[in-house]
């Protein structure tokens, strides 16, 4: 490496990560990379992209196997699991080379190895090989590390029969049946690709209600058709014990009235959340402060140490690649001096591609009461959508919450068919600062799903046309 004195180092090279380096090339600062593994972190290799390539394999099957509902005929349907686990893969493959692609155009220099901080302004690298090499000095160190899967004891996953998202996303079998732990994001969205294979899937919650962080109108409506295709949930309780043999795990559930039951499966996918990378990293040699496995930022990436910022997941919820690459932007446009607003976690939409998907932005509504908001709530249905009739989609809900004496959008939530494509026109809305008023003269186009959220907002006022 000819050079090791750089404007800007980031460690960690996922969303947040390359994202930012190339903002800060582009803002002309000489930049670096440092990633110990693969270019596109969690995210593009383990995370979103592949599961999302799993789910659209899974979404096929399923429509192929109702193609009568269509008219249409398809016989002998089914998977070749080694197959659908090569596309996905392979998708991520691609898009891994797409950023090394970005990174080289934007003239950042690209170190793989493990990086550690040393102090402020100064940051050691062990390679891949395992040797040391020469120490990067810089003016500022953006640490995107990322985060891992949340371990409970005696529920540790091995790789072999309990399960972390690495090991869902390359089974090494197609297993008949499957618990699940935790109902967020990453734990319903393995349990509908796994179901929607023939599956026999449990989902277990510790927390009366599935996808916890969700509108609990719409996680009502999102568990009903869970349960229709299949899904059996388990909220209220709690896995205490696995018990495991060559092929298979027992385990014991508690509910919330202390009653044990047990039941045995293939493999377990211990979906409990994740924790941010903080250990070895060198925090220790700054004035850096952690909470609850994340480091303590402000909204612009700032850390207690002048020259050290934080972004993505290592910074704290929620823990989402597009927070983690706005948040990258924000961190190193306020470093150039440019107008950066900080981060408004409030308008960061969150979408979870199971069947039926789910997205939300904003306050639910139980929150915006909490709040001290008096709202108003608006309600549309898929079933009475002709765009959703048409695709033979009609179970959803379309949910808007208002404050009921400026006509601000504090929320938008939804359940049902193509939803996480839907959200980002209630998020544009939130941005703008859009009211009900603006939101009721927008013409939507006919037919499309979005229409429901046009009626959503007349319905909170009154003015529902459709229903």
């Amino acid at each position: 490496m000819a050079d090791s004195n750089f404007d800007v180092i980031v460690i960690g090279g996922g969303p947040g990560g390359y994202v930012t380096a190339i903002r800060a090339a582009q803002l002309g600062f000489k930049t670096c990379v440092v990633e110990k593994q693969h270019l596109g972190g969690i995210c593009l290799n383990w995370g979103c992209i592949p599961t999302k390539a799993l789910l659209r394999s899974a979404e096929i099957l399923n429509y192929m196997k109702h193609a009568g509902d269509y008219g249409l005929s398809a016989d002998n349907v089914g998977f070749d699991i080694e197959k659908v686990v090569a596309r996905s893969r392979g998708v991520s493959k691609q898009l891994n080379g797409g950023v090394g692609h970005l990174l080289k155009k934007n003239k950042v220099t690209v170190i793989m190895g493990t990086a550690k901080l040393n102090g402020p302004g100064k940051v050691d690298v062990i390679g891949e090989d395992g040797k040391p090499l020469p120490s990067l000095t810089g003016k500022h160190i953006i640490v995107a590390t990322g985060a891992r899967p949340r371990v409970l004891p005696g529920l540790e996953p091995d790789g072999k029969l309990v399960w972390t998202y690495f090991e869902a996303l390359k089974p090494d079998i197609m297993p008949k049946s499957m618990l699940v732990i935790g109902s967020g994001a990453i734990g319903i969205e393995f349990a509908s690709f796994y179901q929607t294979l023939g599956a026999d899937v449990t989902v277990v919650e510790v927390l009366p209600q599935v996808l916890p962080v969700e509108d609990a109108e719409i996680a009502a409506v999102a568990r009903k058709q869970f349960e229709k295709h299949g899904l059996k949930i388990m909220s209220g309780a709690k896995v205490t014990k696995l018990d495991k043999s060559a092929n298979a795990v027992t385990a014991t559930i508690e509910d919330d009235k202390g009653k044990s039951t047990s039941i045995t499966v293939d493999r377990v996918i211990a979906a409990v959340g994740v924790v941010g990378n903080v250990e070895d990293i060198g925090l220790e040699s700054t004035k850096v402060k952690t909470d609850r496995g994340c480091i303590v930022a402000d909204g612009y990436g700032r850390t207690d140490e002048p020259g050290v910022y934080a972004i993505g997941d290592v910074a704290g919820p929620p823990m989402l690649a597009h927070k983690a690459e706005h948040e990258g932007v924000i961190c190193i446009e306020k470093i150039a001096g440019l107008d950066a607003h900080p981060m408004d976690k409030n308008k960061i939409p969150g979408c979870t591609y199971c069947h039926p998907q789910v997205a939300s932005v904003g306050m639910t509504e139980q929150a915006a009461k909490d709040a001290g908001h008096a709202v108003k709530v608006g309600r549309f249905p898929f079933m009475g959508n002709g765009k959703a009739i048409a695709l033979g989609e009609p179970d959803g809900l379309v949910k808007t919450v208002f404050d009921a004496k400026t006509g601000e959008l504090l929320g938008a939530h939804m359940v049902g068919a193509e939803v996480t494509e839907l959200i980002q026109g209630f998020v544009v809305a939130m941005g703008l600062e859009t009211t009900e008023e603006d939101l009721m003269h927008t013409v939507f186009p006919h037919p499309t799903l979005s229409e429901m959220m046009h009626e959503s907002v007349l319905d909170a006022y009154d003015r529902v046309i459709h229903m």
